[in-house]
């Protein structure tokens, strides 16, 4: 299945698909899906703006989602060395997501224009700009992510010129006010008449939390509300993006002060994590817990979203071998997560935001991103590809005994996750720095 193209630009294909197509010579299936997957990529999500800007849609719904868009396009990045066009592109989502945090940092989505779609009825400070408004620690996180990346991969600094300092400065200043959100901050969320999910306890506020160190999130990425504030994950990939900022700061921006500000706050919120999240398991010995309280409390789980505690080396945050991820990985990959699904069709890491029993491609793809050997990623890819239903594109969910039962016929942000685990697995990388 491909949708439709209506390209804005031309993209330099064939040099990556004469790679792959050697690489893959045995796997026809894969490079079909992956030629799919980045032509429905580029074709039907992605929308240039007169202002030079990028809109990002997630596929099915017309509005931006901060961490989704960025997720899409991190694979273009391979092509942005090469192609000015493409770098163009990225660079222009870059200067929308910083605009769109400087309207709103606890924002999740965006609206193309302040048209007033989406959740406007909610209960919290909502504008005809914002689609949806569920504070997520990963949503301030993404950007910074690519605006670095953008450099590594490209040489490009002009990405960080005008709204750049402005955006980084109000995300610190959130990030530390959600330090002690029991006490600073006036974040407020509601929604009425819908999941238990999708709104947020004691009026608004969310479960209560002590000081830990960490920043504090009301949602995690599956746009679930949290069980305890203390996404651990999240957490993780805040200290490596503030450490990307720190980097900006002292090579691009010669800014001494925003790089010390930076630093100060990843080593606060890497503290929390290691002294308040790390559980000492009867089995497994010490592990991540997904999410905690500061005040005694664990959930012990992995989400299929990213960040999630399977994505934590694709984050950067520690290396594969790490002796707690290691232990962590086990755990989440056995059924003692209880979000890990073991069925007649595949085994891996599902969501309560989808049905029970339900595996995650972008879990699959992040397992495969993740895995220390060839072989696995081989066969990761291999059960990827024999579970999209014959569509010939990534879903969100499948269920584990019957990949004909799925939600979303197609998902791009599952999507770009099979080319990149495909792209890696053919030694095509996205430069981290």
């Amino acid at each position: 299945m491909v949708v439709e193209r209506k390209d804005q630009i031309t993209v330099p294909w064939s040099r990556m698909t004469e790679r792959m197509s050697e690489k893959l010579k045995e796997m026809p299936r894969i490079l079909e899906i992956f030629k799919d997957g980045m032509q429905n990529t580029w074709g039907t999500t992605i929308k240039r703006l007169e202002d030079s800007t990028t809109f990002v849609i997630t596929g099915d719904i017309p509005a931006m989602w901060l961490r989704d868009s960025a997720a899409q396009v991190r694979p273009f990045l391979v092509l942005a060395g090469q192609d000015e066009d493409v770098a163009d592109m990225i660079e222009g989502l870059v200067l929308r997501q910083l605009q769109y945090i400087t309207l709103d940092g606890y924002a999740n989505a965006f609206n193309e224009s302040p048209n007033g779609h989406g959740h406007q009825d909610d209960d919290t400070d909502m504008s005809p700009w914002i689609w949806e408004r569920k504070y997520e620690i990963d949503s301030l996180c993404y950007p910074l992510q690519l605006s670095y990346l953008l450099w590594k991969n490209t040489g490009r600094t002009s990405q960080f010129k005008g709204i750049f300092r402005e955006s980084a400065e109000k995300i610190l200043e959130l990030w530390k006010t959600e330090q002690n959100h029991e006490k600073d901050s006036s974040y407020r969320f509601q929604r009425s008449g819908g999941a238990v999910t999708d709104t947020l306890t004691r009026e608004g506020k969310g479960p209560e939390t002590g000081y830990t160190g960490m920043t504090w999130s009301a949602f995690r990425p599956s746009d679930d509300a949290c069980q305890y504030g203390y996404l651990v994950p999240s957490n993780m990939f805040a200290v490596v993006v503030l450490n990307y900022l720190a980097e900006i700061a002292r090579e691009v921006l010669k800014d001494k002060a925003l790089e010390n500000r930076a630093l100060e706050l990843a080593a606060e919120i890497d503290r929390g994590i290691q002294e308040y999240g790390v559980y000492d398991h009867p089995e497994y010995g010490r592990i991540y817990a997904y999410e905690t309280d500061g005040l005694g409390h664990y959930n012990l789980m992995d989400d299929a979203n990213v960040p999630s505690l399977l994505s934590i080396p694709y984050l950067g945050y520690c290396s594969p071998d790490d002796p707690v991820y290691r232990n962590t990985r086990k755990f989440i990959l056995s059924e003692a997560n209880p979000y890990f699904y073991k069925g007649q069709a595949a085994e891996g890491i599902g969501s309560p935001h989808t049905p029970e029993r339900y595996i995650w491609h972008i879990a699959l793809a992040v397992q495969g991103l993740t895995a220390e050997s060839r072989d696995e990623k081989e066969r990761i890819l291999r059960l990827m590809s024999t579970t999209e239903a014959g569509t010939g594109l990534m879903h969100e969910g499948f269920h584990a005994d019957n990949p004909s039962e799925y939600t979303r016929p197609w998902f791009s942000w599952a999507n770009m996750m099979f080319c990149e685990l495909a792209m890696d697995y053919c030694g095509l990388y996205v430069n981290r720095g």
